[in-house]
């Protein structure tokens, strides 16, 4: 057992007023003697905040690029942001500071670099050669804009084309600039009066190295010989250019025009194409020309051994395919395949076989990249099917409304939800391993399992494997399919709550050790899911309707019966039993023509299958009363122990035993105080102020008007915090993306002024209830907007038969506890500061026929409560944690005294707080709108951590937030992707070791072989000095006002490791030092072997000559 020592709780509260202070000093006294005995163990050295890795498809991506040796695929996209995917498991994230967007990636092949240019016009190299990659040389253009760029394959020198029509060339070792410029009126000379446009294409000529052909906007190409510094060809075209590929063998390119048209170009015949294609163009009569399309935006040209070349493009659909998705079009020898994708597409590569160009392709799959997606298409299998993608890029398959984080979950918990998950799996997929397969895994440092639970706006909800700084997709549940869909827009009425989205999820409740499932969704629905590995049939799903009613003279239960606000024992037993399939929604008006008691979805009237996983225990929904929608649910709990579900909006709460299917409680808010009211409150009709139509998941703008007066702070009504709600929900991410709802916060509740005080927190537990209990009982916790808690008795029959026989009795237990701001989350310990979870059921199949024997001891079986108080002393006390929007408090129970009170924050508000464990101890971590994080120690409340990480720039942040256990938590930060970070000191000093390596030493591939007649008469490919070309010796020092270089942080990491940058010569020789040095090996090798053929061929050759020296030419 630990010990805590109260003697040593104020080292630290560096927050508290003097007045909190000394009160706590003075309430510690009369505490009594055990309180003394606790010893905290968290100290602030224990904490330390860092991002750890980040999930899900990269928001909003531009640029691809992908080395062929590493295989290793780099996305940049138009926030700046850089991320690199290795073999399944293995994936970076690095941002370049200014934000500007990734036009253009290159990779240096083989090297553990990589280069991006940006659309602010600066290049950057990264080093891949460390865990975390950094920047080791920038070069800002100050008076050019980039608009291409080309690394060929092992050499130095970067080609940058620019808007001016203009190609600079950059040394990639030392990123300077060459003196060598190609300019534009150089290159086009006479051959056009006017401009040429930008830079659209560099490439040098895959078997000459020192001929560069240069493709311009307007429709020009130039063949630039490098060593002359003339053109050699130039070949016009009167449509502009998207993308030029060459043919391996030089002689031929490919270039791809605005009109949906493909032009072959013979090298040395430039007057006119050797051959126009029009892929998708309809072929007219008379010979005409074909219909102009939609541009090619990009054309590959690959070649293989053995058969006919592929020609791949993406764009060039005719204009009448109105409607029409994206396609990829793959043209191999006759045959076209027109490959459809579900979003734009930003672009794809080809991956070949060899990273030299001038030699067979031999193509094998291609990579596109989507707006939304990333797709590999297998091009060796008949059909081109796809690759199964690996990778978790699926958490905005539809966007996410709210997310919840599990660590340390019960061991055989992955591995269910996998099997269930598994048989969801689609089929059709390549049979080939995903071709991404550089890099190496991290050490595991972690061992305990971690699952994230996404709720979603189409309904579903989705289950991951989050351990080890990993994610992987375990299973997936559709809650909507537990409705009628609507067939049009009329037939819609009733769920005009919402405009789209009517199954979209709001809160979820999860317990993991019984592995009870319970969901709130927008339209005022709550569904409990029981989990199981058997197959059901469902003749009919048991369904509740509740009228939770906000009114001050009076409370209607669904039967319509006038209530007390004091609930007698007989409103436990209330006769509501599952309401049949003719559900009240026929009788959808009232006499006076207003809608009422009808839910807003419609229940399926069918059977029901129901597959292997989560399976509908119950749907309880929310009815309309008197031409007033129902309220959105703002705070939901369940307990597998007691069989009970709570749930609560801005008009009350309802309780709900989800064995006997009955509704236990019913009341509206304020008569949970009953007569202990401390507000005056003016009554008010239900239809006085309609809830506008589409209060969906919400938007919150700072500083924005706000209709009525709908979302003050509830802990004031003349807050100076102004948030508005727009309500539509939109289908689009964009407009997601700040979408916005939340159970916990009062800053999200609809409130009219200070009587509309909604339930915003939930807690069942085994606790003392009152000041003068002796032993701890089943209650709930109840917290409310206003920062009022208040506590239910809960009074359960016996298990087995009983449990389903007897009424569970429920009765306000008169105990009110106060806090500033609404309150957030609520949590028990047990006198030696432990903490007391919820009594829990273990979980077991329900759906197996059982013997007899196997039925008598599952009913004599009794729910696990695992609060310690049970089997203690009657004298131990507990203590309830209590965190609100503005202050925590921690108060001694059954006393009721407040012993240790802290104001987290005087002019923000906390959006999550969160009582985890760390370090075999517990804290308390909140998440603040101002953007800091904060943990601090239990019961004594000591400030432990307080880092300023981030500013509430958006509310999917706070509609995402989330801490849980060992130092783990995580946020949505854009509409696709989860980011996780740690406050654990351990976590991150073990972060690097669990962090893949993206760079593996590879050896690069032999170069192909010349053959002997080409070696002979001077064909195949021509190398370059290029050093000799534009080193500072030949061509002179470049403009010193064209570009600025910038020596790059290179991460303390890149010191240390393979590939660090030194300023000026040391950088070249460091960046490559390590491959370098094997190769110099090699290569010493290579020269010994090299001499050693050299010698015996001068000696067969001198054989030869001697044999044919006498023949002549035609005796051969």
């Amino acid at each position: 057992m630990r010990k805590f020592n109260i003697r040593k709780v104020l080292d630290g509260l560096t927050a508290v007023s003097a007045v909190a202070s000394a009160s706590s000093a003075a309430q510690q006294q009369q505490a009594g003697n055990r309180e003394t005995e606790i010893q905290e163990t968290l100290q602030s050295e224990h904490f330390q905040l860092c991002k750890t890795v980040r999930h899900g498809f990269p928001y909003q991506p531009s640029a691809l690029a992908f080395d062929p040796v590493q295989k290793i695929l780099a996305i940049g996209t138009q926030s700046g942001a850089l991320r690199l995917f290795g073999r399944p498991g293995v994936e970076c994230y690095c941002q370049h500071d200014s934000g500007a967007a990734v036009i253009q990636l290159q990779f240096l092949i083989n090297e553990g670099a990589l280069v991006s240019a940006l659309a602010d016009d600066t290049l950057h190299l990264w080093n891949l050669r460390q865990k975390r990659p950094a920047i080791l040389h920038s070069l800002k253009f100050n008076r050019e804009r980039i608009t291409f760029c080309h690394l060929p394959f092992q050499s130095k020198w970067l080609y940058v084309g620019t808007e001016r029509g203009n190609i600079h060339i950059v040394n990639v070792e030392s990123f300077t600039l060459s003196g060598y410029v190609i300019m534009w009126n150089k290159a086009i000379e006479l051959s056009s009066k006017s401009h040429p446009g930008p830079v659209v294409h560099i490439s040098d000529n895959p078997m000459d190295e020192g001929k560069l052909l240069i493709g311009f906007e307007s429709g020009t190409v130039v063949l630039w010989d490098l060593k002359s510094k003339k053109a050699d060809y130039r070949y016009t075209h009167d449509e502009a250019i998207h993308s030029v590929a060459w043919h391996h063998e030089g002689k031929q390119f490919i270039c791809s025009h605005s009109d949906g048209t493909l032009t072959i170009w013979n090298v040395k015949s430039p007057t006119k194409p050797f051959q126009t294609i029009t892929p998708h163009g309809k072929q007219l009569k008379d010979g005409k020309k074909p219909e102009p399309c939609k541009p090619i935006l990009k054309v590959e040209y690959k070649t293989t051994r053995a058969g006919e070349p592929f020609i791949i493009l993406s764009g060039g659909l005719s204009y009448d395919t109105v409607g029409r998705r994206p396609c990829l079009t793959v043209m191999h020898g006759k045959s076209t395949a027109v490959l459809e994708m579900d979003y734009s597409i930003v672009d794809f590569l080809t991956l070949c076989e060899t990273p030299y160009p001038n030699d067979f392709q031999e193509p094998y799959a291609v990579v596109v990249l989507l707006e939304k997606d990333l797709v590999l298409i297998d091009l060796a299998q008949n059909g081109y099917p796809i690759f199964e993608n690996p990778y978790p890029l699926t958490i905005h398959e539809s966007p996410v409304t709210c997310c919840e984080y599990f660590a340390d979950c019960p061991v055989d918990l992955i591995p269910a939800l996998y099997s269930v998950g598994a048989r969801q799996k689609r089929q059709g997929y390549s049979k080939k391993e995903w071709p991404i397969s550089g890099g190496n895994w991290g050490l595991i440092t972690q061992s305990y399992p971690e699952i994230i639970i996404t709720g979603h706006a189409d309904g579903s909800i989705k289950f991951w494997d989050a351990s080890a700084i990993t994610l992987q997709v375990l299973y997936k549940l559709k809650t909507a399919k537990v409705f009628e869909k609507s067939r049009n827009k009329d037939d819609r009425p009733n769920t005009d709550i919402v405009d789209e989205d009517p199954y979209a999820i709001q809160i979820i409740s999860w317990c993991p050790e019984s592995r009870m499932l319970c969901i709130a969704g927008v339209s005022a629905h709550v569904i409990i899911y029981r989990f199981s590995k058997q197959e059901v049939t469902t003749e009919v799903i048991p369904m509740l309707e509740v009228r939770l009613l906000y009114e001050i003279n009076y409370i209607e239960t669904p039967d319509g019966e006038q209530v007390p606000p004091v609930p007698t024992p007989g409103t436990g037993s209330n006769p509501q039993s599952i309401v049949p399939q003719s559900h009240p929604s026929t009788s959808s008006s009232s006499s006076d023509g207003l809608r009422d008691n009808v839910p807003c979805l419609k229940v399926k009237n069918s059977p029901l299958k129901q597959s292997p996983g989560y399976q509908i225990e119950l749907v309880i929904q929310l009815v309309w009363v008197s031409g007033e929608p129902p309220q959105q649910i703002t705070s939901l709990a369940v307990n597998s122990a007691y069989g009970l579900v709570v749930f609560g909006n801005c008009n009350g709460i309802a309780m709900v035993d989800y064995l006997q299917k009955t509704v236990l409680l019913n009341l509206g808010t304020i008569e949970l105080y009953g007569s202990n009211d401390p507000y005056r409150r003016e009554p008010r009709s239900p239809r006085k102020t309609r809830q506008p139509s589409g209060a969906g998941l919400c938007d919150i703008n700072e500083g924005t008007v706000v209709p009525e007066d709908r979302c003050k702070s509830p802990t004031s009504a003349k807050m100076s915090r102004k948030l508005s709600l727009p309500t539509e929900l939109k289908p689009d991410l964009d407009v997601k993306d700040n979408s916005f709802s939340r159970s916990r916060s009062s800053s999200v509740t609809s409130i009219d002024k200070e009587s509309r005080e909604a339930i915003s927190a939930l807690h069942f537990c085994e606790t003392f209830t009152r000041k003068a209990d002796t032993s701890p009982s089943p209650c709930l916790w109840v917290g409310t907007t206003l920062g009022t808690v208040l506590v239910i008795v809960l009074n359960l029959p016996p298990g087995g038969e009983q449990r389903l026989l007897q009424p569970v009795i429920v009765s306000p237990s008169g105990t009110i506890l106060r806090l500033k701001g609404a309150i957030l989350r609520m949590a028990f310990l047990d006198t030696t500061g432990s903490l007391v979870p919820p009594a829990h059921e273990p979980w077991r199949e329900q759906n197996v026929s059982e013997d007899k024997d196997e039925k008598e001891k599952a009913k004599k079986r009794r729910p696990v409560s695992v609060s310690p108080s049970s089997s203690q002393e009657i004298s131990e006390n507990q203590y309830a944690v209590i965190c609100s929007e503005k202050q925590a408090k921690v108060i001694s129970l059954p006393s009721q005294n407040c012993i240790y009170k802290q104001n987290i924050t005087e002019t923000s508000f906390v959006l999550r707080g969160d009582i985890v464990s760390l370090s075999n101890s517990i804290c308390l971590a909140c998440f603040c709108a101002n953007g800091h994080i904060m943990t601090f120690s239990l019961p004594s409340l000591r400030p432990l951590l307080d880092v300023y990480y981030l500013p509430l720039t958006n509310m999917r942040i706070a509609r995402t937030f989330c801490f849980t256990n060992n130092g783990q938590a995580l946020y949505l930060v854009s509409p696709t992707e989860i980011q996780r970070l740690t406050y654990s000191q351990e976590t991150c000093e073990n972060l690097q070791e669990m962090l893949g390596e993206l760079f593996t030493p590879v050896e690069t591939p032999e170069a192909p072989n010349r053959g002997f007649f080409k070696g002979l008469f001077g064909g195949g490919a021509q190398s370059l000095d290029r050093e000799e070309l534009f080193g500072e010796s030949a061509s002179g020092k470049a403009s010193r006002s064209l570009a600025q270089h910038i020596p790059g942080p290179g991460g303390i990491e890149g010191v240390k490791g393979a590939a660090s940058g030194v300023v000026g010569e040391l950088a070249r020789a460091r960046l490559a030092l390590d491959e370098r040095g094997q190769k110099l090996g090699e290569l010493e090798e290579k020269t010994a072997a090299m001499l050693y053929s050299a010698d015996s061929f001068s000696k067969h050759a001198h054989e030869m000559m001697l044999k044919y020296k006498d023949k002549k030419w035609y005796q051969f």
